[in-house]
């Protein structure tokens, strides 16, 4: 059993950032994450990926409205979504590789799998082909992150109902698209597509958007 002064349960921000700063202060330190890739909801299905579509979907409608003739420049753009969605893919994976190398930098185990607790400053990671490694640790981190929240009696099958990851990567534009839900992640995505030339409505239960900011 390799022991640890710290293990992180969890390669999101919380997670990856709390493992570079032990590591910064010299302390033995592993990470436990089951993604292929470090960076957590956020950066690989969430914050960073919709924030690039944000911003070039915002291009593409400036470029197709009158924002850009106001300026004196006539163009007549056409939407590769493919390439757009390529970009995309692009931005995140040169910042997974960001962390991979701040891990190395700094000294930070990945173990690839899914931890547990079992028992005081004890960690089990089981790992993709389903064998078990036991960890040590002085300090044990939980950083475990977020997973979209399922609706009663709904299957989400990511072809005609789709979770917000499935959003972030549609081969095409929607002629119709109903976001249920006007929090953050709704009303982005939302916005990426509608700009993108998608009808979409908006299903909020309480009286206003953006109910938890």
């Amino acid at each position: 059993m390799k022991s640890y002064d710290v293990v992180i349960i969890g390669g999101g921000p919380g997670g990856y950032n709390a493992a570079i700063r032990a590591g910064q202060l010299v302390l033995s330190v592993a990470c436990v994450e089951g993604r292929s890739t470090l960076g957590g909801t956020c950066l690989n299905v969430g914050c960073m990926p919709s924030k690039a579509l944000l911003h070039a979907s915002e291009l593409y409608e400036a470029a197709s409205g009158e924002e850009f003739a106001h300026l004196g420049i006539e163009v007549k753009p056409t939407l590769n979504l493919a390439q757009m969605m390529k970009q995309k893919d692009e931005s995140v994976t040169g910042l997974t590789k960001g962390i991979e190398y701040l891990f190395r930098k700094n000294k930070v185990d990945w173990i690839k799998g899914w931890g547990r607790l079992d028992g005081v400053g004890k960690v089990v990671v089981k790992a993709e082909d389903g064998s078990e490694t036991a960890l040590q640790a002085k300090d044990v981190v939980i950083a475990t992150g977020s997973e979209p929240t399922p609706l009663p009696g709904v299957t989400i099958d990511n072809q005609r109902i789709i979770d917000s990851t499935g959003a972030l990567s549609l081969p095409q534009v929607p002629k119709h698209l109903v976001v249920i839900g006007a929090g953050v992640i709704g009303l982005e995505l939302g916005s990426v597509w509608r700009r993108l030339g998608s009808q979409v409505t908006v299903i909020e239960y309480l009286d206003r958007i953006c109910p938890g900011t």
